[in-house]
C-alpha cells in the first residue's frame, strides 16, 4: 500500500460510511472527506440533481474524477459513494492508495437506515428494499475485491465499531495506529 495513512470506506448506502468515517477520522487525527459531499460542494447541486440532469453515467464520471483526486491526498479518511466500486479504476486506486474497509451490513439494516431518505436517487422506486437487494448482489463482489478489511456493522454502535477498526488497523499495519 503506497500511502497507508489513508483509509477508504466502501459499502452500500446506509452502511455507515459517513458516520463511522467522521468518528474514525477524529480518533486517528486525520482529515475526513465524503466523496458525495465533495461532488455537491464543487458542482453546487445535490447528487440527486446530477442524476436527474446527467444520469447515473454522468454522476459516475464525476465520482471517478473525485476519487482519483482525493485518494492522492495523504492522511485522510474518505467515505466513498456506494457505487464507487463499480469502476475498476476506482477499485484499483482505492486498493493501492490506502487501506480500504468494507462496512458490510445486512440488507434489512440498510433498508431500515435509508427508508425515509428522499435524497438517494437509486432508492426512489416502488420497492426500495428490492432495489437494495439488487444493488448488494451486484456490488458485494466489488466491495470484497477492493477491501483490505471487511467489518460487519450490525447493531453495534459507532464508538464500538471505531474501536474495532482501530484494533484491526493496528494488526494490519503491524504497529500502533498514530
Amino acid at each position: 500500500m503506497n500511502c497507508p495513512s489513508n483509509i477508504f470506506l466502501v459499502g452500500l448506502m446506509g452502511a455507515g460510511k459517513t458516520t463511522v468515517g467522521r468518528a474514525l477520522a477524529r480518533r486517528l487525527h486525520l482529515e475526513f472527506l465524503d466523496c458525495d459531499q465533495e461532488i455537491e460542494a464543487r458542482s453546487g447541486v445535490p447528487v440527486r440533481t446530477i442524476f436527474e440532469v446527467e444520469g447515473e453515467a454522468g454522476f459516475r464520471a464525476r465520482e471517478s474524477a473525485m476519487i482519483e483526486e482525493l485518494s492522492a491526498r495523504q492522511g485522510i479518511v474518505l467515505a466513498t459513494g456506494g457505487g464507487a466500486v463499480i469502476d475498476p479504476a476506482n477499485r484499483r486506486l482505492l486498493h493501492e492508495r490506502g487501506i480500504t474497509i468494507y462496512l458490510r451490513a445486512r440488507v434489512e439494516d440498510l433498508y431500515r437506515r435509508t427508508r425515509h431518505d428522499r435524497e438517494r436517487p437509486l432508492l426512489q422506486t416502488a420497492d426500495p428494499l428490492a432495489r437494495l437487494r439488487e444493488l448488494l448482489t451486484v456490488r458485494q463482489p466489488f466491495y470484497e475485491e477492493v477491501a483490505h478489511l471487511i467489518l460487519d456493522t450490525g447493531e453495534q454502535g459507532v464508538p464500538r465499531l471505531v474501536n474495532r477498526i482501530e484494533r484491526e488497523l493496528e494488526q494490519l499495519r503491524g504497529a500502533p495506529v498514530p
